[in-house]
């Protein structure tokens, strides 16, 4: 089976304009999400795709396989460009805001077959109030077969009564079969994509069934503020020592 990385890449952000290239310790965030997702044992190739020269130049410099797209709206719809250049039997979708991605975590998303219907995202326990009520981490709600019913900027569920349960938000993994890559480029935004700002929520309106795979001890961290980027570039400044 052949398993391409995607690490989708724009320059443009309204919280953090230029964040591929922001510098830690001397290099891009690319690169180093470059650098854990490549130590990835289930994926086959790795590339970056990108709109922007600048973030082009950028993997050129530092030896980052990359492909050049057209602009788009979503990660996804970059990624089926991707598909249609570069044949694959699964894309992997890692987020390049995710300079702490652990290899092993990566791994977790590659299923043993993979079915022309395939699409699923990594999910992991929600550990903090902070993390709960920041907009930035998606939580989600899935069934006993861990098939996504829904996901959200807010946290859900609401308890009613009892507070015994946990909270789980999305981690910035995904992996799609190739026909799932062709529907949501064929189909018209959903209702409630829209309104969340989600573009994964499509595939669970639609009645697509959207994965769950949940995994433990994550160490990784998104970078959506220079404020991550400061706490990030704390820890890996403790690795380097170390």
């Amino acid at each position: 089976m052949k398993i391409l990385g995607v690490i989708p890449a724009r320059y443009a952000s309204t919280r953090f304009p230029g964040k591929p290239l922001a510098d830690i310790l001397g290099k891009p965030i690319i690169w180093w999400v470059y650098q854990q997702a490549k130590k990835s044992e289930k994926l086959t190739d790795l590339v970056v795709a990108t709109d922007d020269e600048r973030i082009s130049k950028a993997c050129d410099k530092f030896d980052i396989p990359n492909i050049t797209t057209k602009i788009h709206e979503s990660g996804i719809s970059r990624i089926h460009e991707v598909s249609q250049k570069i044949a694959a039997d699964l894309y992997v979708q890692i987020n390049g805001d995710e300079p702490l991605i652990e290899p092993k975590i990566i791994d977790r998303i590659v299923p043993k077959t993979i079915n022309k219907d395939f699409v699923a995202n990594l999910i992991c326990k929600i550990k903090s109030p902070n993390e709960l009520l920041d907009p930035s981490n998606i939580k989600i709600i899935f069934d006993s077969n861990k098939k996504a019913i829904y996901m959200s900027r807010t946290p859900i569920p609401t308890p009613y009564k009892s507070l015994n349960f946990d909270y789980y938000k999305h981690i910035g993994v995904l992996a799609y079969a190739k026909s799932m890559l062709d529907f949501f480029v064929l189909s018209k935004p959903s209702k409630y994509e829209k309104i969340e700002g989600l573009e994964t929520l499509r595939f669970i309106e639609y009645g697509k069934n959207f994965y769950c795979i949940e995994v433990e001890n994550i160490k990784s961290l998104s970078v959506d503020t220079p404020k991550d980027l400061e706490e990030v570039e704390s820890i890996l400044k403790l690795r380097t020592k170390n």
